[in-house]
C-alpha cells in the first residue's frame, strides 16, 4: 500500500486472489458496459452508485465502504435498479484488484480523495472523484501528475460545469454583454447545526476504524466528532459546498489561472462546538484585472441553498436571499448565476433586466461527458486540473486564516506562499504509515 508499483501492490493486497475471481465467474464484462466500483457509500456515494447503476452502457460490480451497514444499504440500492447485483466489501482495494473494473468512483471524505484517486490510477483505473478535489495543495498537484503519468480518465463532481443553462450563460459572457468583468462575488450562506457533544469510545463492530483513518491521524473514535468539521480530516464545510461555486465561477469567466494573492477575515464566530475550521470566511482574491470576493458562512437561516422542492424548475429564486449565487460585474452589465438549477439573469447598465435562462442541474450531463471521456479517452468536463484549480481557492483562504487572517502572495508556478513562510507549512500533510503516498509523483 506504501511505495510500490501496480504489480507488487495487487499482489500483496488483501483478498487479491479472490478479488480478481471476477463477478461475471471467470468471463469477460459485457463489451458495451462500463464496470464501475464504488468507494464511500454515504448519501452522495449511494445516488452515483444507483445513477450509474441505472444507465444502459454502465454496471455498478462493486460498492465499498468502510460501515458494512452502509455498504448493505448500498447494495440493495444497486441491486434494485440493476440486473446484477454488486458486491459490497469493506476495502476498496478489492476493487482496485479486480482487472475487469474500469472506473472507480471515489466518494470519500476528503482525507481519501487524494490516495484512494491515485492508487485507482495506477491501478488502470479511470476516476469519478467527488469534490473538493484534493484535503490540500500539494495533494491536488499529486493527483494531476498520477493522471497524466498514468493516462487516466479523472473527473471531479462539480456537475455544473455539464448544465446547458451555464453553458448558455458562458456564452453570454464571451459575447462580452457585460463589458470587462472587474468584480466577482460569490456566495455560499448556510445554516448547519452545532456539534453533539460525546464521549472518547470503542468504534462500532461494522466500522473498520483502521481504513476510515487512513492517512490521517487515528484520533480516539468519537461519535460526535463530524469530521467535515475538522482540518484533519477535511477542507472544512464551507469549501466542501462552496467549491461549487467557485468552479462554476471560474468556468463562467473562462477558468483564469490562479489569483496573485488572497486575503481573509473570518473565524469561528458562532458554532463555538469545538471545530477548528471557521464558520465565517471573507476572502479576496487578486487576479489581476479584476477581483474576486468570496462570502461564506454556516449559521444564515435566511440565506440558504435553494430547496430540493424548488430546483429544476421553471423559476428564478429570490436572488439577495439565495446562498449559492454568483455575481457578475462588468464595466456594462450585471448577473445572476444560480448553482442548483437556478438559471440566470442579465441586467444592461441601467439596472433593467434584458437576459433570462431557467436551469436544470447538470448531473446526469456530467455523467455522461465522464463515460464518453472514459470511451474516447478526451479530456473531460470537469478535469482533474480544473478542479485543483478551483479548489485552490478554498486552500489558499483556509491557509490566510489558519496564520491570523493574513494578506498572503501565491507564487502560481511553485504553488507557494512568497510572503509567509509560516504558511507553507500548510501546502500538504503527514501520513500515517501505511496510508502513504506512493513514490515518484
Amino acid at each position: 500500500m506504501t511505495t510500490v508499483n501496480r504489480r507488487t501492490f495487487v499482489r500483496n493486497s488483501v483478498g487479491a486472489a479472490t478479488a480478481l475471481a471476477t463477478m461475471w465467474g471467470g468471463k469477460a464484462a459485457p463489451s458495451n458496459k462500463i464496470i464501475i466500483g464504488v468507494m464511500g457509500t454515504g448519501g452522495r456515494g449511494t445516488y452515483l452508485a444507483t445513477a450509474f447503476a441505472r444507465r444502459a452502457d454502465a454496471e455498478v460490480a462493486y460498492v465499498c465502504d468502510v460501515d458494512t451497514r452502509r455498504a448493505a444499504k448500498a447494495k440493495a440500492a444497486v441491486a434494485a435498479v440493476q440486473q446484477h447485483v454488486p458486491q459490497a466489501v469493506q476495502d476498496f482495494r478489492r476493487i482496485l484488484e479486480d482487472r475487469s473494473v474500469d472506473v472507480l468512483v471515489n466518494a470519500t471524505p476528503d482525507h481519501w480523495h487524494a490516495l484512494g484517486t491515485i492508487l485507482a490510477c495506477q491501478a488502470e483505473k479511470d476516476v469519478y472523484v467527488e469534490k473538493p478535489l484534493a484535503h490540500n495543495i500539494g495533494e491536488g498537484r499529486k493527483m494531476i501528475t498520477a493522471a497524466r503519468k498514468f493516462k487516466r480518465i479523472v473527473q471531479v463532481g462539480t456537475q455544473s460545469r455539464s448544465a446547458a443553462y451555464n453553458r448558455k450563460a458562458l456564452d453570454y459572457v464571451r459575447a462580452g454583454a457585460l463589458g470587462e468583468i472587474r468584480l466577482v462575488r460569490v456566495f455560499n450562506m448556510l445554516q448547519l447545526n452545532p456539534m453533539t457533544p460525546a464521549r472518547d469510545q470503542d468504534p462500532p463492530p461494522e466500522l473498520d476504524y483502521e481504513i476510515w483513518c487512513g492517512p490521517a491521524a487515528k484520533l480516539p473514535y468519537n461519535p460526535g466528532r463530524q469530521w467535515l468539521n475538522f482540518f484533519e480530516y477535511s477542507c472544512g464545510p464551507i469549501p466542501g459546498d462552496a467549491v461549487h461555486q467557485l468552479d462554476l465561477a471560474r468556468y463562467l469567466l473562462g477558468d483564469p489561472p490562479a489569483p496573485r494573492s488572497v486575503s481573509h477575515s473570518g473565524g469561528i464566530l458562532v458554532l463555538k462546538d469545538g471545530r477548528d475550521t471557521p464558520d465565517t470566511q471573507l476572502a479576496a482574491f487578486d487576479f489581476g484585472s479584476f477581483r474576486w470576493v468570496s462570502e461564506a458562512s454556516l449559521w444564515t437561516p435566511y440565506l440558504t441553498k435553494t430547496p430540493m422542492e424548488l430546483r429544476d424548475r421553471d423559476r428564478f429564486p429570490d436572488w439577495p436571499f439565495n446562498g449559492t449565487r454568483i455575481e457578475l460585474l462588468g464595466t456594462s452589465g450585471f448577473m445572476y448565476v444560480g448553482r442548483h438549477g437556478d438559471g440566470w439573469q442579465a441586467f444592461d447598465e441601467k439596472g433593467i433586466l434584458v437576459r433570462s435562462c431557467y436551469g436544470r442541474q447538470g448531473d446526469k450531463e456530467h455523467q455522461d461527458n465522464f463515460l464518453e471521456c472514459v470511451r474516447t479517452r478526451k479530456r473531460p468536463n470537469a478535469d482533474v486540473e480544473t478542479g485543483h484549480q478551483s479548489t485552490l481557492l478554498c486552500h489558499m483562504a483556509n491557509i490566510a486564516w489558519r496564520v491570523g487572517d493574513r494578506s498572503l502572495e501565491f507564487d502560481a508556478e511553485r504553488e507557494t506562499f512568497s510572503n509567509a513562510p509560516e504558511a507553507n507549512q500548510y501546502l500538504k500533510r503527514s501520513y500515517r504509515a501505511p496510508w502513504v503516498m506512493p513514490e515518484g509523483l
